[in-house]
């Protein structure tokens, strides 16, 4: 075999950062994910280069765009990064401790009380494990910001992503002691079409429906004043007598138990939220996401404010 003065370098690794800058869209967005700088990044691509005696990318100011060659390499490399780490995996058995960073994007109020707990007991069962924890409702793109995986509340979509249903979200409808006449008890939800409402803009805006214990449905117009895509302004707006309003019971139950809003149509309910744990599809998930996976299945469903899904 012939000798080279790239011979001594760490081909995997070149790799690796190559399909990490492809993906990232920027080499300083690969050195983030990286955890190294840019140059160094921009030296691996160089030495990749050389050693393949190819032009991979071709760079601009504004734009960074694969060559034939790169877009020839870019299969083979993410081929060949997922079977190396799928080896090392099989070898080193499936006892190894997760390490490395995991970034993962929650629901902004859910994701900040209920599932803090589960986050702690992950690093404590896991003490090689560093989390990047994004509050945000939004959907990701995985592959261009390096989300390894999602716990999206609401429906999925996107065929293009793993979505597995671990749990739901009851909600139940609320309204301050003071937005209602001296003594007025609301049983049916025929009784809530007069009364003044604030919406949760992501699940709804100018209807709420409805079911009974026995299964019964209602459907009430509601003309909201305020309509907020946060649950703790939706909260907030309640607490303040603004309205009434549909929330996740979890983020009221308190409120209810020490007199600040009150439980209206107790026998009634709105449709409970569906979470979902979400990530890209891949032929090989490393220990650090797939441990994550696997305690997320087992404590959502468990946690304060959730349920187990309805089969």
């Amino acid at each position: 075999m012939k000798e080279t003065a790239l011979s001594g370098i760490d081909r995997i690794a070149l790799m690796q950062t190559f399909v990490l800058i492809v993906e990232a869209g920027t080499l300083s967005a690969a050195a983030l994910r990286l955890e190294t700088s840019q140059p160094t990044v921009s030296r691996r691509l160089q030495s990749l280069e050389r050693l393949l005696g190819v032009k991979l990318l071709q760079r601009t100011t504004h734009v960074m765009k694969l060559t034939d060659d790169g877009e020839r390499c870019f299969a083979h490399a993410k081929a060949l990064v997922e079977q190396w780490q799928a080896i090392e995996d099989d070898l080193q058995g499936a006892a190894e401790e997760p390490k490395g960073l995991l970034r993962v994007l929650v629901p902004h109020a859910f994701g900040q009380d209920q599932m803090i707990g589960p986050l702690q007991e992950y690093l404590q069962r896991y003490p090689k494990m560093r989390v990047e924890w994004m509050l945000s409702d939004r959907r990701p793109d995985f592959i261009a910001e390096g989300v390894d995986c999602a716990v999206h509340v609401g429906t999925v979509t996107d065929p293009s992503v793993v979505a597995l249903l671990v749990a739901e979200i009851p909600r139940i409808v609320v309204a301050a002691p003071q937005l209602l006449a001296s003594g007025l008890v609301i049983e049916h939800p025929a009784g809530l079409a007069e009364l003044p409402w604030v919406a949760l803009s992501t699940f709804y805006r100018q209807q709420v429906t409805l079911t009974s214990e026995q299964q019964e449905t209602e459907h009430i117009a509601i003309h909201p004043q305020l309509l907020t895509d946060s649950l703790y302004a939706l909260r907030n707006a309640m607490l303040a007598g603004m309205g009434a309003g549909i929330a996740s019971s979890w983020a009221v139950k308190e409120d209810i138990e020490q007199g600040r809003l009150q439980h209206l149509c107790p026998e009634w309910h709105a449709a409970p939220l569906p979470i979902y744990l979400v990530y890209p599809y891949a032929r090989f998930y490393p220990a650090k996401l797939r441990r994550f996976l696997e305690m997320m299945r087992e404590v959502l469903p468990i946690i304060g404010g959730t349920q187990a899904p309805e089969k």
